[in-house]
């Protein structure tokens, strides 16, 4: 059962990818969360060494 304060955090090649990765694990809409944007993705050099994914964490409001 899903409890207001229940986090989890996750990781997308995109933010929206990473949103809906989080919310998919919770199995909740984005109206009941609040979104944390804790890094965006980086692009490598050519996209080779140096690339991140952005991770993201929510929270539930509601």
């Amino acid at each position: 059962m899903i409890k207001i304060g229940d986090t989890v955090e996750a990781q997308g090649k995109s933010t929206k990818e990473a949103i809906n990765a989080a919310l998919k694990s919770l199995g909740v809409s984005k109206k009941r969360v609040r979104v944390q944007v804790l890094s965006e993705e980086r692009k490598g050099l050519f996209g080779m060494k140096g690339a991140a994914q952005t991770k993201v964490r929510i929270i539930v409001i509601k």
